[in-house]
Parts: structure tokens; sequence; C-alpha cells
């Protein structure tokens, strides 16, 4: 980039139309359309695209007002669907025909919630695989039989289309979504004003079929053996060893855990492996090998693996796209202890 000269922002779409909910619409804009550069955000131009300029009545007396037409979205770099007020909402057919041409140019949609009717409605979603709230599943799959409706995610990705469990899960896809393209720390950024965390581990499992553990000295017992795999994550941890630490059983650590957590241990592991191996690439100079072993990884190729897995591209690449420029104190206050 020339000096002086301005980053491009980043052309976000909000999809309206009556019937979407205001809680998602506000969720967008949160994310997209509050200028936080003075905070190393980059810029956003979210723009709120509707069939015609009329406003957009939304449930509570509120109303959404336009500013671009569904021509608009040809110019989108992503297309955001929020959910349905009643689930079973028809979008208008131009709205359906523009997210069809809109997916064969390979722009990225993502839905939240009860977004992913709308989705299906256009069979954007035949074939693949997409989530919605835990109690609307059943509804997704008996009106759109094609969709493989997976029960428990918070999010997922397939063919370029992403869909979110309900409410709070919205928030967790737009904050990947902004990580993903933008780096972990403009993610955080937005999320520490938002007052909610960068990312959660887990699934909507935590929400359907588990209860609060048992008692407090077990979420503390937790809590503890969790912040002490972070503190120590270049240490190679089996589930063993960690439910020794818990003075647990391993099959009751990994009963309570994923209680507590919504996952299995060793997968919030491999979470937290690699948000730390993120969190270096962008912000130190340290070779590959050596954010494998600060991270836990042991091996470049097992942390490329896993990047490759869960973040759909590799270690090196993601440090040539989101590697920030710091001085040396910056550098060392990142480097973790061994």
């Amino acid at each position: 980039m020339a000096p002086g000269h301005a980053p491009t922002p980043a052309r976000i779409a909000l999809v309206a139309f009556p019937g979407v909910r205001a809680f998602d619409v506000s969720v967008i804009t949160e994310v997209w359309g509050v200028d936080r550069t003075d905070r190393g955000v980059p810029p956003f131009d979210l723009r709120r695209v509707a069939a015609d300029p009329a406003p957009v009545p939304l449930r509570g007396g509120l109303s959404l007002t336009p500013d671009r037409t569904l021509a608009w979205l040809t110019r989108a770099d992503l297309i955001v669907v929020p959910g349905l007020d009643d689930h079973l909402t028809p979008a208008p057919a131009p709205v359906l025909e523009a997210l069809r041409r809109a997916h064969a140019r390979s722009t990225p949609i993502a839905a939240l919630c009860g977004g992913a009717f709308t989705l299906a409605q256009a069979g954007l979603l035949d074939d693949r695989r997409a989530v919605t709230h835990w109690n609307l599943t059943d509804l997704l799959r008996t009106h759109h039989p094609r969709v493989t409706v997976v029960p428990d995610a918070l999010f997922l990705h397939d063919d370029n289309i992403w869909t979110s469990a309900g409410t709070a899960a919205g928030i967790d896809l737009c904050l990947h979504l902004v990580r993903t393209t933008h780096g972990a720390e403009a993610a955080a950024a937005i999320a520490r004003s938002m007052v909610t965390a960068p990312f959660r581990t887990g699934t909507q499992a935590q929400f359907i079929e588990h209860p609060t553990p048992h008692t407090d000295r077990d979420a503390d017992t937790l809590a503890a053996v969790r912040a002490y795999a972070l503190t120590h994550l270049a240490e190679p941890h089996t589930v063993a060893g960690l439910a020794v630490r818990a003075g647990m059983s391993p099959r009751s650590f990994a009963r309570h855990f994923q209680a507590t957590t919504g996952t299995t241990p060793l997968r919030w592991l491999i979470t937290q492996r690699i948000a730390a191996a993120q969190k270096l690439l962008e912000r130190t100079d340290l070779p590959l090998p050596e954010v494998a072993r600060c991270t836990g990884f042991g091996s470049e190729i097992t942390m490329r693996q896993h990047f490759a897995t869960h973040l759909a591209t590799s270690p090196r690449d993601y440090r040539l796209a989101f590697q920030h420029t710091l001085d040396q104190r910056e550098v060392d206050t990142a480097r973790p202890h061994p």
C-alpha cells in the first residue's frame, strides 16, 4: 500500500426484508458498522441492502431504511442474512435470486440463526451441511429435507456458505468471519468493545443436553485445570494427565469437562493451541517450528495439519496475511512462557 493511502474497506452487505430479526440486524451493525480504526480494526463498508428503498418493518415498532438495492450485492465481499422472527417467512423472490447469483459468483454468504431458512428457500443449502437454533433443527429438516442439518454446532462452513446457531452464536460467527479475514487482533478488538468473548469453544450441546456441573467445586476445579493447560501449552497434555490434576478418573473428567464447555478436553486444547499460534504468527517473528513447539503442536507438520482443518489455510500463509509490525517490546510480551 502506498504511504498515506487508507486501506480499501471490506464491503459487507446486510440483506433485509420484512420479517428479519432486529437483534441480528443489530449484531451485524455492531460488528461491521462501527468505526474502530483507532483501535487497529480495519475499515468496513456496511450497507443495508433490500429489494427496494422502502423502509423494512421490524418487530417492536422498529424499521430499517435500506441504503442500497440488491444490485449492490455484485460489489459485496461478504453477504450476511439476519435470522427471522417467523422462521417460515418467505423471502421475496428477488432476494432469493440475488443470493443464488451471489453464490454463483463465489461471494461468501453467512446466515445468522433462522437465516438458514432463507438460504434453504434459495436452494443454497441443498446437499450441504447447515446449522440453526437447536429448537429449529426438526423444522428445518421437515421443510427442507435436502439440507444436512447439524444439530449441535455453534456455526459451520460448507461451500462458501456459513450458518450459525441461535442468538449469541450469531455474534460468534460474525467475529469468526472477522478473525479469518482480518486476523485475531481485529476480532479481539471488536469483541472487547462489545464486552463479549472473541471466540467460544464448544457446541450447542452445552445448551441442549448438558446440565450445569454437579457442584461449584467441580466447576472451580475444571476452571483451574483449564487455566493450568493454557499457561503450559507447550507441554504434552493427555486426558489422563489432566484428570489426575483435577482429582478425577479420566472418564469422569471427560464427562464433567464436556458438560462445562460443550466440547471434549482434546478438542478444547486444540482450539486453544490454534488461537495461541495465531497470536504468535501475527505478533512475532518466531520460526514456524518454534511457534509449533511453544503452542504444544510439537512439529510444524502437525500445526500445519490443524490450521488446514480448522482455518483452511497454512501457518505460513496466515502469517503473511496478518502479521503486524511490532517493536521489540511487543514481540517479547507476545512470547509464551516455555
